[in-house]
């Protein structure tokens, strides 16, 4: 496993569209999600495409860690997405405010479809068919933005995303 580095905005390879994996589960794939889980972590995030590490793979990592222990720490619980779909999304929306490994430190309200349903294969090549709501919802949906070459902002005014790419140069200006 290795920690990869996460590309940022506005690098091109953002904006590409992520392929369908094909054949079964390797160990490629196995060390490709390894290490997509461990970048994650370390970042840290609750999502990552591969895209966001380079690979232009339709390969999504979810973990919401939204449970904690006796001790107060985060009760993991990863979720692998190949080839992942987006089916019947609701009508209604839900409001998040999202973030994103690839804009970092800069926060806004995205609205989603509240729930829809999703059809996937996991990491032991399991298909899945299931009705996803909640944070989960939108986190993969989220993430399956990027598989399409979109970026969160990418559903802001066109004013709110050029404040936040300001903020973001200034951020990096400061850091250099």
């Amino acid at each position: 496993m290795a920690i990869r580095p996460i590309i940022e905005v506005p690098d091109p390879r953002l904006r590409i569209v992520s392929k369908p994996h094909e054949g079964g589960i390797d160990d490629d794939l196995r060390t490709l999600i390894a290490d997509m889980f461990e970048t994650m972590y370390a970042a840290p995030g609750i999502g990552l495409a591969a895209i966001q590490i380079g690979v232009p793979k339709r390969v999504l990592v979810i973990d919401l860690q939204e449970e904690v222990d006796e001790e107060g720490k985060p009760v993991r619980d990863p979720r692998v997405f190949i080839n992942p779909e987006i089916l019947e999304p609701a009508d209604h929306y839900n409001t998040y405010t999202e973030g994103c490994l690839s804009v970092p430190d800069q926060y806004a309200d995205v609205d989603r479809p509240a729930t829809c349903r999703a059809r996937w294969m996991d990491e032991h090549g399991v298909l899945h068919d299931e009705r996803i709501e909640g944070m989960l919802a939108t986190c993969l949906q989220h993430e399956m933005d990027h598989l399409e070459g979109i970026v969160f902002i990418d559903h802001l005014s066109r004013l709110k995303r050029d404040m936040i790419l300001k903020k973001l140069a200034k951020q990096r200006k400061a850091a250099a």
